[in-house]
């Protein structure tokens, strides 16, 4: 059998890195610049293949707006003085889901711990903000082709 996918919301802020910044070059970032011990436990336990919500934070926008798979482990990141993961983006959401839209989602650690960078994502809650969504392009629903592609 295999490994069980986990799932994980990064955020970011979309001046600094952003969906479009994702989703360039062959879609394929080191995840890196994560200094809290706690956002960074969660980093260093994705494995190959889990699944993380790509999070847009700030003033101006706080939604999930894409998909991104891990494709190289925790490491150690000497530029960064830490480590980082490396994610490639799968799709976009089909619709981009809001702050406020998952206000009801009691047990989801964005809204119990909303400063952490990095936080895990449970099945259940995973499902909800995809049906909000209406799922992402590569989810294997698809059809049609994602816009980025």
């Amino acid at each position: 059998m295999g490994k069980e996918v986990k799932r994980f919301l990064l955020k970011t802020e979309p001046s600094e890195w952003s969906w479009e910044d994702q989703a360039a070059n062959g879609g394929i970032s080191k995840w890196d610049g994560v200094k809290n011990k706690q956002a960074q436990k969660y980093l260093k336990s994705m494995s190959i293949n889990d699944l993380c919500f790509f999070y847009h934070s700030g003033t101006k926008a706080r939604r999930i707006v894409g998909v991104v798979t891990v494709v190289k482990e925790w490491y150690t990141d000497e530029e960064n003085d830490g480590g980082a993961v490396d994610v490639k983006a799968v799709g976009e959401m089909r619709r981009a889901v809001d702050l406020k839209e998952m206000k009801d989602l009691k047990d989801f650690v964005l809204l119990k711990q909303p400063r952490l960078s990095v936080v895990p994502v449970l099945d259940l809650i995973w499902d909800k903000i995809c049906e909000l969504g209406g799922g992402y392009y590569g989810d294997g629903n698809d059809d049609e082709s994602n816009p980025n592609d």
